[in-house]
C-alpha cells in the first residue's frame, strides 16, 4: 500500500454552514480510481485545550454538561477560536480565564492533534500552563454552568484509568503534559 497517495477532490457542495459548523459534500477520486461522490466532512473551528497547574501541583478541571455526549464530563479547560482572528496561545489563555478565573504567565506548548481526522479537518492546540493562580471571577457563556475541579497531578493517571477522565483531547494533553513535567 502506498501511503504517499492523497485523495483527489473534484467538486465541494456546502450542504450546510453557520459560525460554528460547515458540512460539505464532496466528490473525491481515490488513487485507485473509484470515485465517491457523497463523502461528507463536517468542519468545526479550531480548538485550544490548557492543561492548567498550580504551584501546588493541582490540575484545575472543569465538570460540565456535553449535550452530545449526554454527560457530565470532567475535562481540562478549552474553546474554540478562528486562526485569523487570534493565535491558539490567546484563545488557551483567554478560555482558561473565561471558564476557571484562572491565569499563566506563559504557556508550552504540548503539540497539535486531530480528534477525528476522518471527517473533521479542525485542530485542537493542547498546552501546558505551570503555576496559574486565580484572577477573575470565571465568565460562563448561557451554555456552560461549569464545577471548577482541582485534582492533584499525582491522581491523575488513576482518573484516566478509572474513566474519570474520558474526554480524548484533555487526556492526549494529560499524557503529554505530566511526560513534560517529569
Amino acid at each position: 500500500m502506498n501511503y504517499d497517495k492523497h485523495w483527489q477532490r473534484q467538486s465541494t457542495q456546502v450542504v450546510f454552514s453557520n459560525p460554528w459548523l460547515t458540512v460539505n459534500q464532496d466528490t473525491i477520486v481515490l488513487p485507485n480510481g473509484t470515485v465517491i461522490d457523497d463523502y461528507f466532512l463536517v468542519s468545526l473551528p479550531d480548538v485550544a485545550l490548557v492543561m492548567p497547574v498550580t504551584p501546588n501541583q493541582e490540575v484545575i478541571m472543569v465538570r460540565q454538561y456535553r449535550h452530545g455526549a449526554d454527560l457530565v464530563l470532567l475535562e481540562l479547560p478549552a474553546g474554540s477560536f478562528d486562526p485569523s482572528q487570534e493565535t491558539a496561545a490567546t484563545a488557551a489563555q483567554r478560555e482558561l480565564r473565561e471558564e476557571t478565573g484562572y491565569a499563566a504567565s506563559t504557556l508550552e506548548p504540548l503539540g497539535v492533534i486531530y480528534d477525528n481526522p476522518v471527517k473533521c479537518p479542525y485542530q485542537t492546540h493542547l498546552f501546558l500552563a505551570r503555576d496559574v493562580v486565580p484572577v477573575a471571577t470565571p465568565t460562563w457563556d448561557a451554555t456552560e454552568d461549569i464545577e471548577i475541579v482541582k485534582r492533584p497531578l499525582r491522581e491523575i493517571q488513576g482518573a484516566i484509568a478509572q474513566r474519570e477522565i474520558i474526554v480524548s483531547g484533555s487526556i492526549v494533553a494529560l499524557h503529554l503534559g505530566l511526560e513534560k513535567l517529569g
